[in-house]
This record gives C-alpha cells, structure tokens and sequence, in this order.
C-alpha cells in the first residue's frame, strides 16, 4: 500500500468504523444503578445529596428544604487506551490484523462506566459518602438518632438496592464523551521517530456514592434469611423527621461467585426444601463481573 494522507484517512474510517460497532454493542449495566449526570467543570459539588423532599400539607407559609447539607464533591478524571501500528504493516497491507485490537478499543470503552460504578460499589464498606460515614455502614446520621445499610457478616459482598427513583445509590459523572483519536501524520514525533502510528480513545469521567438509604450492602450468607433481613431494613427507613421513606428494594447485584445462591433466593420456584418459595421475583437479578 502507498502511504500517504488518503489512504491513512481510510485507515483511520475502518478503524472508527470497527471501534464504534464494538463500543454500540456492548450492554452495559452501570446505568441500571447510578444516576447519570453531565458535568461541565473539573469537579462538581452535590450538595443536595441527604435531602428528600416529601409533600405536607400546605398550613401557612411554604417550608422551604434546606438542599445545602452536605458537600461532596466528585473530581473528573481523564481515561485513556491507545495502541501502536507499525508503518511497515501498513505498508504490506497487513494493517487487518489490527482489527481486532482496535475492537477490543471500543469494548473496553464501553465497559469503562461498569467497571468505575461497580468497584466503588465493592468498596463501598471503607469508603466515605456524603455524609462522612462509609456508604455501607451501621450509623449513618439521621435527624437525632442513626440508621444502617449494612449487614454485617465476613463472607463475599452482596448487594440489595432501590432503583425505582430519580435519585440512584450511585453517580455516574460524564464531563467528556467517548472519542476514537489518531496520531498518524507523517510529521508527528512518534511516527518520524518510530514509525508507528498511535490510534487511541479517551474520555472523561468519574464516578461517586448518592444515596445510601437506596443501597443494603452485607457479607452474611445470601439466604432466604439474610435477604428478608436487608428488605426489612430498607423498607423500614425513615427521614429525619421519622417518616417512612418509602423504599422499595428492586435489585439484587451480586458477583459471579454468588449468582446460584442469589437464584435460589429470588428466582427458582421452590427452596432448598422444596417449598414454594415466597421471595421469587420481590427483586431482579444483575450478576457483575466487576464485583
């Protein structure tokens, strides 16, 4: 092949071409469980986090809720992955044995939020949230007294939450989207210097805790008791001002090492005994790798 600017742009079109079929079809679950919010500086402040409105009767003037409770902030980070072709492969007319690569490009963005959501949601038992506790934790502030979403145990992490709402137990935090790059003019350095031509993707995001009261983390054993145990918990939370919150447990997320346990929980008609079991279908089933 001669190398020059037309034949590069064609090379670069097969490789976004590649890329964005292998990005469009992955599936992704991080959506299923964070609220996704477009950001437009370097960090933002959600000081609103801990605040739920709720309607009262109207007698005299309005209540105005107070949404700056807390301040936690989430910092956008900058995400990349880029490879190397060699001159001489394209050259040859060799530059298809990249294709695969260049799919794994995209995959790989598109599985980003999943793996950015999911870890901090395995780390949620030693990580601050908004309110200065552990997200997953026994003594979350709550008006004068405390509340927990966490389970206790000591064995394999898994998860109960409630996704049913605006507000989500995660924050997916988006300030710059997917965007497949070239660096392969023939005056760049690395090309002059190296003869390879960089084809790469980068973005711009992070991800952060929303509300605890949505999410019931623990570590005891995923049975017919520890699950009607977390659903308890979460249906019993209330405001500061000892109101229900009405909370509706919709998801169990476990990882892959639990998924039979988690389906004799909620999704195979009879229990271990044979009985009926009572808890089918109380919640849906996500199995993460990531986890």
């Amino acid at each position: 092949m001669v190398i020059n600017q037309a034949s590069l742009q064609a090379i670069y079109r097969s490789f976004g071409t590649i890329f964005q079929e292998a990005f469009s079809s992955v599936e992704s679950m991080y959506a299923k469980v964070s609220m996704v919010v477009p950001s437009t500086v370097r960090e933002t402040t959600y000081a609103w986090l801990g605040a739920f409105p709720k309607m009262r009767e109207w007698v005299g003037e309005r209540q105005i809720k107070n949404l700056a409770l807390h301040s936690y902030t989430i910092a956008n980070k900058d995400w990349e992955a880029t490879i190397e072709v060699d001159r001489n492969e394209i050259m040859d007319d060799a530059v298809g044995v990249y294709n695969p690569v260049i799919a794994e490009l995209g995959r790989t963005a598109a599985v980003h939020p999943d793996e950015l959501v999911f870890e901090l949601l395995g780390n949620g038992f030693s990580t601050v949230c908004y309110d200065g506790q552990y997200f997953f934790d026994t003594d979350h502030p709550v008006g004068d007294s405390t509340a927990s979403n966490h389970g206790g145990g000591s064995g394999t992490a898994w998860f109960l939450l409630d996704t049913t709402k605006a507000l989500k137990p995660l924050i997916f935090q988006s300030r710059k989207e997917v965007e497949f790059v070239a660096k392969d003019r023939p005056d760049d350095e690395h090309v002059f210097m190296k003869k390879k031509y960089l084809y790469g993707v980068d973005r711009r995001d992070n991800a952060g805790f929303g509300l605890w009261q949505l999410a019931f983390g623990s570590k005891v054993t995923l049975d017919a008791d520890g699950y009607a145990a977390a659903r308890e918990a979460m249906l019993a939370m209330k405001d500061a001002e000892g109101k229900p919150l009405g909370i509706t447990p919709n998801l169990l997320v476990v990882p892959p090492s639990l998924e039979s346990e988690a389906r004799e929980v909620i999704v195979n008609d009879a229990d271990a005994s044979g009985a009926t079991n009572k808890w089918q279908g109380t919640a849906e089933l996500l199995v993460v790798p990531w986890l």
